[in-house]
């Protein structure tokens, strides 16, 4: 067909005037009758590329899908363009035995253009007799990361995918996805058998989106219900990690009367589909789910898409957020990020086996740099699917807002490439930054590498500058890594070039002065700190704080007078809905920050936002009541964890929680059983000096010989006794 006809046959079919981006080469190279492999961002238009095909060609095209759900958004979606429901089908476990007929019916007729399958249904034998009845036209396997164990999203019977094409009748085959690495990309084609296939790809990057990474954090609830409450009437997507986790926040987000549902894998189906659909058809304006829901979902106006956790892998994070934006709008990319969460989703992989362990801890480690990196999020995500930026401020992230410094670092590069030379391009980042800083360990110490001349080349040079030169160096193409063999750090040939020539070589780290905040456009939309009020405040509570003969952050956290900056509360009741800000703190400290706002708000005329209330769940509540009352009955820390089904560091998140709110607690009977005296004194004076309440650098300070639950509880101690 002509490029004319296949226009028209594309404005007939579903009423588009051109194609978008590669639509139409891999259309053409599809009716000419080859294999291909297409990759295309999330909102590229994947689906037409063999959906047109299949409307036009003589026979069934048959698309293997991962879910249930994916399959019936399709199927609705082509019937919707179509007169005949016959058009398409799935086949799958949810029909019902005349449902099941008339998918017989028309496929054996030829009424059926499309059948999505999923892998696991053609265990069945009855449904390989019923293809191998069909006249097929191709094969498409959507969705196709999930072949590959380097996948966000592996699935064992993708991999028998070939083997089923083989046994109902060999026809072309095409590839689709919108996430693949190198690696992932040649194991699709490997499993495939896609030795001559023509392979397609677009751009990774998506302009319109704006990538932010927080820290997750006890108001991390309140932050997002705050976001959402300041976006209302958009569309937003909340991934969590857990059920649990997804019905607790959906629970929390309706308490605020927002129209929020839940979606996991443990709900009833006809649940998730009623769900589903009423996130589609716009009757409720966030879904909470885990991975289970997206994949293909057709929703193009989706304008923001929050992680409450980091997802496993940088592939499962790109998929995830490229469902925000989908026509080219508004899209905001918020995560939040915690390392000891990261640290135990690599603990679960304790049962699987080496290699899978190892494949897990590589994309583990991808995820937790991507995190804390001070570059360019979109160069750091382009990069890892092998794509370069050339841009050096995409102007869209949060790190590309926030002011940086430039340090040149030729030096150092020198040292990081000589340090990988020397090790024979054998081990990966973490171990070529411990040689670097003269550091032994076991493995140091086994391999006899404290004894090579580059040992402790880049001593006194800190950890954190080693990471952002290599990660730089990787980026500007000087080094790459061996991702097939866990992350292995290999010069390539710019990099040997640099080492017999160096050249200037410029990384940059963070402006660390108190004026480097980020600009309000980086706050990720509809809310946004009033820098003015946020030092008048900062400097109101170090005064305070000198008046009071306590630290700072001992009157407010930075996080509460960020939220009283954004939301202006002028009464003690409205303070008392900031996070981190109950009743004791607010009537204690809370009348001089009211009076600054008043002045502040009256004096520039701002309009202040609506009245924001985060509302808990009643489940919550209760658990902080049941908590303080078996505390007053001095019921030992641990046996209250026990009672109320908390692992313990659970029950003293909870505690620290009450106390950060105002509420005085004691805990000095569970404290004198469980920590000598002299440690008492000693963190607790630590804490009476400190300027900080962070536990990282309270550790840090004091020293390995004090464990943090023994910190932490002490600091619990502190902040009831003094700022409560």
């Amino acid at each position: 067909m002509t490029e004319t006809q296949l226009l028209s046959a594309l404005k007939q079919s579903f009423g588009f005037d051109a194609f978008k981006g590669q639509q139409l080469p891999v259309i053409e190279h599809t009716l000419a009758g080859g294999d291909s492999f297409v990759l295309m961002p999330t909102g590229g238009g994947k689906s037409l590329c063999y959906q047109l095909p299949a409307l036009l060609m003589e026979g069934t095209a048959v698309i293997f899908s991962p879910l249930i759900a994916l399959m019936k958004n399709q199927v609705d979606a082509i019937r919707g363009y179509c007169t005949e429901d016959g058009i398409a089908h799935f086949l799958n476990s949810t029909l019902s035995r005349p449902q099941l007929e008339q998918v017989k019916e028309d496929l054996i007729t030829g009424r059926t253009k499309l059948l999505y399958v999923a892998p696991e249904a053609l265990h069945r034998q009855e449904y390989v007799e019923l293809l191998r009845q069909v006249q097929i036209s191709f094969y498409a396997v959507d969705e196709a990361h999930c072949i590959s164990e380097w996948g966000h999203d592996f699935r064992p019977e993708y991999r028998r995918i070939r083997s089923l094409i083989e046994d109902i009748a060999s026809r072309p085959i095409m590839a689709l996805t919108a996430t693949a690495t190198p690696k992932v990309q040649q194991d699709i084609m490997r499993n495939l058998k896609l030795r001559n296939a023509a392979t397609f790809q677009s751009s990774f990057n998506r302009p319109n989106l704006f990538y932010r990474i927080l820290p997750k954090t006890e108001d991390t609830d309140s932050d997002i219900v705050r976001y959402i409450l300041t976006n209302r009437g958009k569309s937003g997507i909340i991934y969590c990690m857990r059920r649990t986790e997804v019905e607790r926040l959906a629970e929390i987000l309706q308490a605020n009367g927002i129209k929020a549902l839940p979606y996991h894998a443990g709900m009833e189906a006809k649940d998730r589909m009623s769900n589903q659909d009423d996130f589609l058809e716009e009757r409720a304006e966030v879904i909470v789910a885990t991975i289970a829901f997206g994949m293909g979902i057709d929703k193009p106006d989706v304008r923001y898409v929050i992680h409450y956790d980091m997802p496993k892998s940088l592939e499962g994070y790109y998929q995830e957020t490229g469902r925000a934006g989908r026509d080219g709008g508004e899209g905001v990319c918020i995560a939040y990020y915690d390392p000891t969460a990261l640290g135990k989703l690599e603990r679960f992989t304790k049962g699987k086996s080496v290699a899978d362990q190892e494949i897990a801890k590589v994309l583990l480690r991808e995820t937790a740099d991507y995190a804390e990196t001070k570059l360019c999020r979109r160069a750091f995500l382009l990069h890892y699917f092998g794509e370069r930026y050339e841009q050096t401020n995409c102007g869209s992230c949060d790190n590309c807002l926030v002011p940086k410094s430039k340090v040149e670092a030729k030096e150092l590069l020198l040292k990081v490439l000589e340090v990988v030379s020397t090790l024979k391009e054998k081990f990966n980042e973490d171990y070529v930054v411990t040689i670097l800083r003269g550091e032994t360990n076991s493995d140091v110490e086994s391999f006899h590498h404290e004894e090579l001349e580059c040992f402790g080349i880049g001593e006194g040079v800190e950890e954190s500058t080693w990471t952002t030169c290599i990660r730089q160096a990787l980026i500007a193409g000087y080094l790459t890594k061996d991702v097939e063999h866990y992350g292995l750090l290999k010069l390539t040939p710019a990099g040997k070039k640099f080492m017999k020539k160096p050249t200037s070589f410029v990384i940059e780290v963070e402006d660390e002065s108190e004026e480097a905040q980020p600009s309000s456009s980086a706050q990720g939309g509809g809310e946004a700190t009033d820098p003015i009020l946020y030092g008048l405040m900062k400097d109101l509570r170090k005064k305070m704080g000198q008046q009071n003969d306590v630290p700072p952050y001992v009157i407010f956290q930075d996080a509460s007078l960020e939220a009283m900056a954004t939301l202006y509360p002028i009464t003690l009741e409205e303070l008392q809905n900031i996070p981190g800000v109950g009743a004791g703190k607010a009537a204690r400290y809370g009348q001089k920050f009211l009076e600054l706002i008043r002045r502040h708000v009256q004096d520039n005329d701002i309009q202040r936002p609506a009245d924001i209330r985060v509302r808990t769940t009643p489940n919550k509540s209760k658990l902080k009541v049941s908590i303080i009352q078996q505390i007053d009955r001095k019921v030992a820390l641990d046996d209250i964890a026990i009672a109320l089904g908390l692992d313990f560091e659970d029950l003293i998140r909870e505690v620290e929680a009450i106390v950060y709110s105002g509420t005085r607690i004691n805990i000095n009977y569970f404290i004198e059983d469980v920590v000598d005296e002299d440690r008492v004194a000693d963190i607790y004076e630590y804490f009476k000096e400190s300027v900080t309440d962070d536990i990282n650098e309270a550790l840090s300070e004091l020293g390995s010989d004090y464990s943090e639950e023994e910190v932490r509880l002490i600091r619990i101690k502190f902040l009831s006794e003094l700022a409560n």
